[in-house]
């Protein structure tokens, strides 16, 4: 995934269309044109700009991680051995090729990272947890397992940008 910068100061039309797409990935462009009250031609128009300027990254569809035997989630707060640009490149390369890592964020604080796993039980969570653990330059590791999602990402808030 790549972020962009943004190259523009976005319109409330611009701006409702990210949110109704955000919403339904699969709306067509001609309820879309009427969502936002625009005809279609320009409204398609808008929609290619937003892709080419980078603001919409992609199409996707959610699926029931359950449904499909992915029935765990845990995060693993993982500490490096030392925090030098080698360290943390070789941590990276490592880390995009392993399946079950479904996101990876550096923060600040007590540790370095904050991976998110996804697995069908104890067993793959051990699997998973082993490939981590054997990036060269971990250090330490603490897993929180979920029992309960709250809430779920839904995508960023865009009526209220500014």
């Amino acid at each position: 995934m790549t972020t962009s910068i943004k190259t523009r100061v976005l319109d409330r039309i611009d701006l409702a269309i990210l949110d109704a797409l955000q919403r339904n990935g699969r709306i067509s462009n001609v309820n879309l044109a009427k969502e936002v009250n625009l005809s279609p031609s320009p409204c398609l128009d808008r929609v290619k700009k937003l892709e080419a300027e980078g603001y919409i990254e992609g199409y996707t569809a959610r699926l029931n991680a359950a449904k499909l035997g992915q029935h765990l989630v845990a995060h693993v707060e993982i500490t490096l051995k030392s925090s030098t640009e080698a360290v943390f490149e070789v941590f990276k390369q490592h880390i995009v090729h392993i399946p079950n890592v479904v996101s990876c964020d550096m923060v600040a604080g007590g540790f370095d990272y904050l991976v998110k796993i996804r697995v069908q039980d104890m067993r793959q969570y051990r699997e998973v947890l082993g490939q981590i653990v054997e990036i060269p330059g971990v250090g330490t590791n603490h897993t929180y397992m979920v029992i309960e999602h709250v809430k779920e990402d839904m995508g960023v808030e865009v009526l209220n940008y500014q």
